[in-house]
């Protein structure tokens, strides 16, 4: 079988991020703390979180509680968050940083993340569904005259000299985005984190990823809910082979790429299992049948949530 034994990648400030981390995307409210307190009791040592995600104060209720409960320290557990897009201008950065922070209930992020490389108008703090986006009286969304991703990475910059945040990245950068930012950045990119897949594996962009030493993070590693690599067949039988349930096997291979993963689930039980596929081994013959099930399906496309082409 193939072994893997890395379970965690060193990041520029010397923080080591666990491979295997819980997401926190389009969880409810009301199951948001229950899944992440059943996640870090699970083993989960690594939390993904995001202000646009609207639950980061029930992130944080679960991290006070576990706090409290469980003896593990802060510097225990690797926190990621990110900027949103109405949030670009430098300053803004750091206010939507420090919101986080206390939403959170922590005193600095592991990792903070640009969450998509457009600037958006500025529409207030906190993020919540009624100020995510501003539209114009056409329904188009209104974009952030003059600020550029140069000033949002020095926003994220200040973060760090501020101890806000250890280490910073992106996230939904394509591969130009990411070498352009790769030109002005003080503080190198640490992490890029994209979705990612059996049917969508991004095998150019990891390159350019690993040529230029940023950690390539994969999202939506199960599909993100829509028929996709968890219903494939191939997918299926190499779990029945293996012992595993086709999320470990999703998991898995994406762990055996190098690449750190996300996955989400609010099912205690499935939590549970999905941890479990850090120690699922696949041979060399059934990676080569994963690679091959690539078909560039994007199943996270943010044109579904604005009116504009996510080429990311």
């Amino acid at each position: 079988m193939a072994a893997r034994s890395a379970t965690h990648v060193l990041l520029p400030s010397g923080k080591r991020m666990p491979l295997h981390g819980f997401g926190t995307w389009k969880a409810e409210r009301g199951e948001t703390k229950r899944a992440v307190l059943a996640a870090l009791n699970a083993g989960y040592r690594h939390i993904d979180c995001a202000a646009v995600y609207f639950n980061e104060k029930e992130v944080g209720q679960a991290l006070k509680e576990w706090f409290a409960t469980s003896g593990v320290s802060r510097s225990e557990l690797f926190v990621t968050s990110k900027v949103w897009n109405t949030c670009h201008a430098t300053d803004d950065v750091v206010s939507a940083c420090k919101q986080s922070l206390s939403d959170l209930g922590v005193e600095y992020v592991d990792l903070y993340l640009v969450h998509h490389p457009y600037a958006w108008k500025f529409h207030g703090l906190p993020i919540s569904e009624n100020n995510w986006v501003l539209r114009d009286d056409k329904g188009d969304i209104t974009w952030a005259d003059g600020v550029t991703l140069q000033d949002t990475w020095r926003g994220l910059e200040k973060c760090v000299h501020l101890r806000l945040v250890r280490d910073i990245g992106v996230s939904n950068y394509p591969a130009v985005a990411l070498m352009d930012a790769l030109q002005y950045a003080r503080i190198k990119p640490a992490v890029n984190q994209c979705e990612a897949h059996c049917y969508y594996q991004r095998k150019e962009l990891r390159d350019v990823c690993a040529r230029f030493g940023v950690h390539l993070s994969m999202y939506s590693v199960l599909g993100s809910g829509k028929r996709g690599p968890l219903q494939d067949a191939v997918v299926a039988r190499i779990g029945r082979e293996i012992g595993a349930t086709p999320a470990q096997v999703l998991i898995a291979w994406g762990l055996h790429t190098g690449c750190s993963v996300l996955a989400k689930s609010a099912n205690a039980g499935r939590i549970a299992q999905n941890f479990g596929a850090q120690r699922v081994a696949l041979s060399a013959a059934q990676l080569r049948e994963l690679d091959a099930l690539d078909r560039g399906l994007m199943t996270c496309n943010m044109v579904e949530y604005w009116a504009f082409p996510s080429h990311a």
